[in-house]
């Protein structure tokens, strides 16, 4: 349980803050590289949404998993104490965000009636998110394709705000979209991660984990590459800091996982957070002006 000894640098993973400081990051970059500028309300509006998603889904561990499940660490501790407090905040986060989808945020978040809403796809992509989670509930092995599914819906739902106020493209646009997809597989090997470096504790097996350090590795590489090409063939030269990066986010957490003995899955945790704020700045000085 969280108290007065909890260091600073874990009450944000602890209140749920950790994902949407990571969404706003990354909304800002591409507002930064679609836009140029995007208004604040956005930012509460995803902060927001993401937090009640984060926020329910540990409230949904708690009452699914047992007392004793290794997946439960001191932040499901710290939510199971704070449950009713949490769950009454969750809900008026809620409200406060279907007013500004409604009253605040552009029309064509919601659709109009002969147009398809940018909600409607973040919609089902969390009912599939949460269905996966509920079905694997029981399960001990790492959920690669719930981890997918999460990934590309945390990035859908981060790029989202930033791709509806273009206001010249589609939304089919945006689900094709690289730089949306480079995001959430970095997303998804984030997650993944996480899971991996759980197990490995909890296993001492060469071959299992060897197995599971290659389906981490490989992806880690292959997106490494593809960001590399995305960012020397495109021909649109304000996306190339978006992939860079990515990049950088994804040699950082290949470096966490080879130091990954090193930190407790407390620090483990908070540091793969930071691995996807890190490249900020980097981002922020090669996509300024010249």
């Amino acid at each position: 349980m969280a108290d007065r000894r909890t260091p600073l640098w874990l009450w944000p993973n602890l209140l749920s803050l950790d994902a949407p400081i990571v969404a706003v990051v990354w909304l800002a970059m591409f507002a930064r590289t679609w836009l140029g500028y995007l208004e604040w309300h956005n930012y509460l509006a995803l902060g927001l949404a993401v937090w009640v998603i984060y926020v329910v889904d540990r409230l949904l561990d708690v009452k699914l998993l047992h007392a004793d499940d290794p997946r439960l660490g001191e932040r499901h501790g710290f939510v199971k104490e704070h449950q009713k407090k949490l769950g009454w905040m969750a809900l008026a986060a809620a409200l406060g965000c279907v007013f500004m989808a409604f009253f605040v945020l552009p029309a064509r978040l919601i659709g109009f009636p002969m147009e398809i809403g940018y909600l409607l796809p973040a919609a089902v992509m969390t009912f599939v998110f949460f269905s996966l989670n509920l079905a694997s509930a029981g399960n001990h092995e790492i959920p690669h394709l719930r981890n997918l599914i999460a990934g590309l819906t945390f990035s859908y739902g981060t790029a989202m705000l930033a791709h509806l106020n273009i206001g010249t493209e589609s939304i089919f646009h945006l689900l094709l979209s690289r730089e949306m997809l480079c995001f959430g597989l970095l997303c998804a090997a984030n997650i993944s991660a996480i899971h991996f470096w759980e197990h490995s504790r909890q296993s001492r097996d060469q071959d299992y984990q060897a197995a599971h350090e290659l389906a981490l590795t490989l992806p880690l590489a292959v997106l490494g590459a593809a960001c590399i090409a995305f960012a020397g063939f495109d021909e649109e030269t304000t996306r190339r800091p978006l992939y860079y990066a990515v990049l950088i986010s994804t040699a950082l957490l290949f470096v966490l996982n080879r130091q990954r003995e090193r930190f407790s899955m407390d620090a483990l945790r908070v540091l793969a957070d930071a691995a996807l704020v890190a490249p900020l700045p980097v981002f922020w000085l090669l996509s300024s002006p010249r």
